[in-house]
């Protein structure tokens, strides 16, 4: 057997030589197991005592150390000792478990900063406390050894902390290395932790009263940046949503902007309707014949995500942030117009409602979104002056 057989091989028991297989499951999941003869020793028929024994999952358990172990178990049943009252196992260590599960998760995270974010928590608050101890001997007290320190100073660094190290702890259970509660959740369970209040943080926004004056500064600008951040003002959606927009989630004809499900923060595909104002924006671009609507210094990149706000620090306008604009957004819908609360939030790309809710209403209130952004447009680009004409049933007001 090689290491490669060992990750692509099918369900099935696969023999190594010696008595050595490895056991993959109809699910993936692939193990080693060990089948000795003890020496002396009779099964309840009198025979010769055959007996299997799990070596640990191949994802821990390496083709040599399987090796290795194996030789160990056919050593003790060759001096008629049973393997299974006399062999040391082998335990992970936390640090082993986590890395572990940080690479099987890799392909679930929406992106590779996601995926960072999670071993690097366990990294800076973990691992130096109990990253190299055996993960079966790791209780409460050594979990309260690195959630205290840090509970109420970076309450939302440690909530996040205790969930990931539960999760590692879970595996790690799962994989015959643990046994009993998990203990996160029997910390969780008798509050041992200080109740911490946490005040939401919010995005500073700037005024949408303010937003017309601050887009015609941003008007008279040529760099790449302000016309990411104008654009971005105008459909009130996310940074990493503008900065990684394609050509080809364009349609020109249909005035329709597609941001595909991966860029999106719910999982689902948005459209976005483009009003001529966005088009003047991104058309003039196409020119560049690049993959990205707004390219960075590097051809065919995007633009970096710090570009807008640091276009934003060189304008000197201070307290705002660049998803500041979602908020400034929806202020203007529900002050400045009689908006339904689900179109400005679909317009916000917002879940709204409860699941059973959103199963029967499917529509993405398009058209209506488009009236809307419309409206937005004019009224930040100082058009509004302009009569906007809107039908009667489309929940909209107009001038």
């Amino acid at each position: 057997m090689t290491r490669k057989l060992v990750e692509n091989l099918g369900p099935g028991r696969h023999g190594d030589g010696n008595g050595l297989y490895l056991v993959v499951d109809p699910s993936g999941a692939r193990r080693w197991i060990v089948r000795v003869v003890v020496k002396g020793q009779r099964n309840r028929k009198g025979g010769p005592l055959r007996t299997d024994f799990g070596l640990g999952g191949a994802d821990i358990v390496t083709l040599h150390q399987a090796r290795d172990r194996a030789l160990e178990y056919r050593r003790m049943a060759k001096q008629g000792l049973n393997p299974r009252f006399n062999v040391k196992s082998e335990i992970p260590t936390f640090e082993e478990i986590a890395q572990q599960v940080h690479i099987d998760r890799l392909p679930t995270w929406k992106n590779a900063k996601h995926g960072q974010q999670w071993i690097n928590t366990l990294r800076d608050y973990a691992f130096p406390k109990i990253g190299r101890m055996p993960v079966d001997s790791i209780g409460q007290p050594e979990v309260m050894m690195c959630l205290s320190p840090i509970w109420t100073e970076k309450h939302e660094t440690a909530r996040r902390l205790m969930q990931r190290m539960k999760t590692v702890l879970d595996v790690a259970k799962s994989k015959g290395f643990r046994s009993g509660e998990n203990p996160v959740t029997g910390i969780k369970d008798a509050g041992v932790l200080p109740k911490v209040k946490v005040k939401p943080k919010h995005h500073n926004s700037m005024r949408w009263q303010d937003v017309p004056a601050f887009y015609a500064d941003l008007n008279d600008r040529n760099a790449m940046a302000a016309k990411a951040l104008m654009f971005t003002c105008l459909t009130g959606s996310r940074t990493g949503e503008v900065l990684g927009m394609r050509w080809e989630e364009i349609d020109l004809e249909a005035r329709l902007w597609s941001c595909p499900a991966e860029r999106m923060k719910a999982g689902d595909v948005h459209r976005v309707p483009l009003t001529d104002e966005m088009l003047a924006i991104i058309e003039p671009l196409k020119a560049m014949q690049s993959d990205y609507v707004f390219e960075g210094q590097k051809r065919h990149k995007p633009l970096s995500n710090m570009s807008m706000l640091m276009l934003l620090r060189r304008m000197k306008v201070e307290g705002v942030t660049v998803h500041g604009f979602r908020s400034s957004f929806r202020d203007w819908a529900t002050e400045a117009t009689n908006t339904p609360r689900e179109v400005a939030e679909v317009s916000l790309a917002h879940t709204i409602g409860s699941n059973v809710e959103r199963a029967y209403a499917r529509s993405d209130l398009l058209e209506k979104r488009r009236l809307l952004m419309e409206k937005w447009s004019c009224f930040v680009t100082r058009a509004d002056a302009t009569v906007v004409h809107l039908p009667t049933n489309s929940g909209l007001p107009g001038k």
